[in-house]
């Protein structure tokens, strides 16, 4: 069976701040992509994501987007698989949105269960940074790291 996993998280914004604190390669710099995203997530794009602490920036492909409603992203990892994530944006009825990140695709391997699990730490990580980011402009990457 390949691995996968489910994060997900509330952020006291509207979907539209929350959403716009992905897509926008600025606002996610801010928060998540410490050495910087460059592109904006539209369908059909390949933007790069660099991590200051997990050196080299690498394409990440766009495969679907909703506004407000899911982001759909593939890439390669250092194991040889390549993963789909798919994130969904809900409004939960009292001005929080409920953020969803689903990543599949991790071979049935030790390689492929450890890289997972690392990914399952590495979203919730992100989920957390951008509450923080989204609520109170504080960036909780900076100096986490290294």
């Amino acid at each position: 069976m390949a691995h996968e996993f489910t994060v997900s998280g509330r952020i006291a914004k509207p979907v539209t701040e929350v959403f716009e604190a992905v897509a926008d390669p600025k606002k996610l710099s801010g928060y998540f992509t410490t050495g910087g995203a460059k592109g904006r997530l539209e369908t059909g794009a390949t933007v790069t994501w660099d991590f200051h602490d997990f050196p080299g920036a690498f394409p990440v492909e766009v495969v679907e987007v909703l506004q407000n409603q899911k982001i759909v992203l593939r890439w390669g990892s250092p194991t040889g698989d390549t993963t789909t994530v798919t994130m969904t944006f809900a409004d939960t009825g009292d001005g929080r949105t409920l953020v969803t990140i689903h990543e599949t695709g991790w071979r049935d391997t030790p390689e492929g269960e450890k890289a997972a699990f690392g990914n399952c730490e590495g979203w919730t990580g992100m989920l957390c940074a951008m509450k923080v980011f989204v609520e109170h402009g504080i960036n909780l990457r900076q100096g986490f790291y290294k």
